[in-house]
């Protein structure tokens, strides 16, 4: 049970100033109060114009449905966007602060070239692919601790290096040798089962967008068969295991004789290893699914939705929302050199991906075309870094495996977790993913009640806002009460107080009742249960 405190009105009055941004679209009084900038943070009152190739393919389908964009979103819902979508890292006050003071025309560009460059993009983008990769030491996934993170580390070196992406997935696919040493080979590990239909079914997800698991059985055990010679056997080395190419597997008149996805025939000469004739298909840049499927995913990641959606459930009975945005995108990649960095930068540097999270329209098709930002919770890890990084504070982690390589210092991010059997009791309340799939419905970002009790009524929240030194920082500062508040706002939501908000906070005691207790640490709680801090916006 919640227990009653004095701060619920509080929460209660600042919720209320962010209804705005949670309005239903079209709402009257939503949309006259969004003209007023001191009663809407969120938005701009200029409608946006095209300006690259992605705004004018978006905009002239949502002319031909008849829906009206959103406004462009603020600068203070810009950095903070951006931080999250690019670094899942919140903006410090600082950093805050410097990009709303920054009259330059181009500071938006400016940021996003910051960020691409900044080693928490390799962390949290790592922890993505580790996702889709099902980086995890066991069960059902049993790589062990030690390829586990030999082979995090191994994708995490490949963003850093921003390596070309058709490199990166030939290197998976052709990969043999141990699992320590030759990290890539666990793509093969990283299955429930070490079956040719099952490798297909894993390939089939991660690099083509597709379930195999529907397809019919011919289809699937024409691809499984490029698979059909990948053996394992373990060495004298604590679970290490080796993946190697078996040529004494040749196929008997029986078995089913290699057959691309798309229906052709494959040659594979006497001697030559299948997966590299599957590789060479699957790479080539006339291929149908391989640069739809990455650039699909990349737009899902960062607008919360896929132009074909689900992100990964591609087939043609589930067609693009704008086929012409998807080729554009397919075309860019491979034009670049599969350089998937230029995809980010196309799509953040966009209009589109600068819209309001405010819709202008009722029409269902709306969110689907992306005429708005779509909301949608902090990932698990995100929030509970967000919480660390405002506080001052550090998180401990755990894995359920009692072997060597498990070890996490406490002042590790979350995003920077290479095993997916390393967790935390919050990580586990907030829907991290399992990583038992790859799966992209594996990550579960809707709110729940045990996450909403853990917010406004658990000992470890309580701790952070009351003990983290960043905070006590701020509450014991002997700044004026304005500037307090500035920091606080700055420090929580990346942005300034309204005039409504300081008015309300103003007329609130300054003691809260809690034994004396200073009214910021009351202010600080609400706004860490409000929707903004929780949602990206």
């Amino acid at each position: 049970m919640i227990r009653c405190r004095p701060q619920h009105a509080l929460l209660a009055a600042i919720l209320a100033l962010a209804a705005v941004i949670v309005a239903a679209p079209g709402d009257k009084a939503a949309t006259k109060s969004a003209t007023k900038p001191a009663t809407n943070p969120f938005e701009g009152a200029a409608a946006p114009a095209p300006e690259s190739q992605i705004d004018k393919l978006v905009f002239a389908r949502l002319e031909k449905l008849g829906i009206k964009p959103a406004n462009l979103c603020s600068d203070a819902v810009f950095v903070r966007r951006a931080f999250l979508d690019v670094i899942g890292t919140l903006p410090t006050e600082k950093e805050a602060r410097d990009f709303l003071s920054d009259s330059s025309p181009n500071k938006r560009s400016a940021l996003v070239d910051k960020l691409l460059a900044r080693d928490e993009f390799t962390d949290y983008w790592a922890m993505k692919w580790c996702d889709l990769l099902r980086v995890k030491a066991e069960f059902p996934i049993n790589l062990w601790p030690k390829a586990a993170q030999a082979y995090h580390h191994w994708i995490w070196t490949c963003i850093k290096e921003n390596k070309p992406y058709d490199r990166i997935v030939r290197a998976l696919l052709l990969s043999s040798g141990s699992s320590y040493y030759v990290p890539e080979a666990n793509f093969y590990r990283a299955v429930p089962a070490k079956d040719p239909q099952t490798i297909a079914k894993a390939a089939a997800l991660t690099f083509m967008g597709s379930r195999a698991e529907k397809w019919p059985k011919d289809r699937l055990d024409g691809m499984a068969a490029f698979f059909s010679q990948v053996s394992y056997k373990y060495t004298g080395e604590w679970k290490e295991e080796i993946v190697f190419l078996d040529p004494s597997k040749v196929p008997d008149e029986k078995s089913k004789a290699p057959v691309f996805p798309d229906g052709a025939a494959a040659k594979v000469a006497p001697g030559k290893d299948p997966r590299e004739v599957f590789a060479d298909w699957l790479v080539a840049p006339e291929n149908p699914w391989f640069a739809r499927n990455v650039v699909n995913r990349i737009w899902f990641w960062l607008q919360g939705r896929g132009i074909i959606h689900e992100a990964d459930d591609i087939r043609p009975d589930n067609p693009p929302q704008n086929p012409e945005l998807l080729k554009y995108l397919e075309k860019e990649l491979v034009s670049s050199g599969y350089n998937l960095k230029h995809i980010y930068k196309l799509i953040l540097n966009s209009r589109t991906y600068q819209l309001s999270p405010i819709p202008q329209s009722r029409d269902p098709k709306a969110l689907a075309n992306f005429a708005c930002y779509p909301m949608r919770r902090l990932d698990a890890e995100v929030l509970i870094d967000a919480l660390c990084q405002i506080s001052g504070t550090t998180e401990k982690y755990s894995s359920m495996v009692p072997e060597p390589f498990t070890f996490i210092p406490e002042e590790l991010r979350s995003i920077e977790l290479g095993d997916g059997n390393t967790t935390s009791s919050f990580l586990e309340v907030f829907g991290r993913p399992a990583r038992e799939t790859g799966l992209e419905s594996e990550r579960s970002n809707l709110p729940a009640a045990n996450q909403q009790l853990c917010l406004l009524n658990s000992s470890l929240v309580q701790r952070k806002i009351e003990q983290g030194r960043k905070l006590q920082a701020i509450t014991q500062s002997k700044a004026a009460p304005r500037e307090v508040l500035n920091s606080v706002y700055l420090t929580i939501l990346s942005r300034f107080p309204t005039d409504e908000e300081v008015k309300i906070i103003a007329a609130y005691p300054q003691t809260s009742g809690q034994k004396g207790r200073d009214a910021t640490y009351d202010i600080i709680w609400s706004l860490i249960n409000s929707e903004e801090f929780l949602f990206r916006h």
